[in-house]
């Protein structure tokens, strides 16, 4: 948690940092104008991308697949749009990045590679803490259930 708080901390400080370093190489107002247009291509992209996402979901749910993959991409696109809406120059680099096709797909793939790991893992660590012989049958083998048969007749009591 602690170097989560520490990047929480750096980070605007980095950006602010970056910020008169461009500035003072391309000048206060077109400094200001980059940051400004960068916030409005993420508002743009945000706009977009759940529109997009949603549609290829439906899309692929319709074809009878899972939207893992979709998902994912589009949990990309709104990140790199929530990066580019942060004033600042290293968000809106972090933030062109994760919509980059390339790059979307690569972190897309790790994550849904990562959660399914995970996923083997707690399935792996479940079925050790079952019985060694696995549930107990309901009814022992070899036995039918008891079934009794009967008709019945509704009656009201007025």
């Amino acid at each position: 948690m602690r170097p989560f708080l520490l990047l929480f901390l750096l980070f605007p400080v980095l950006e602010l940092f970056v910020f008169v370093k461009v500035s003072g190489a391309i000048g206060f107002f077109p400094a200001l104008l980059l940051v400004i247009l960068g916030s409005m291509l993420g508002v743009f992209v945000l706009r977009i991308a759940g529109l997009a996402t949603a549609l290829r979901a439906r899309e692929s749910l319709s074809r009878g697949e899972l939207p893992a993959q979709t998902m994912l991409e589009g949990l990309m696109l709104a990140l790199g749009g929530g990066l580019l809406i942060l004033p600042g120059f290293i968000s809106d680099v972090l933030g062109l990045v994760l919509l980059l096709p390339f790059t979307r797909r690569l972190l897309a793939n790790k994550m849904r590679q990562r959660a399914e790991d995970q996923a083997m893992r707690q399935r792996a660590f479940a079925d050790d803490l079952q019985p060694r012989g696995g549930p107990a049958p309901r009814e022992p083998v070899g036995r039918e259930p008891n079934v009794i048969e009967g008709e019945f007749e509704h009656r009201d009591t007025k």
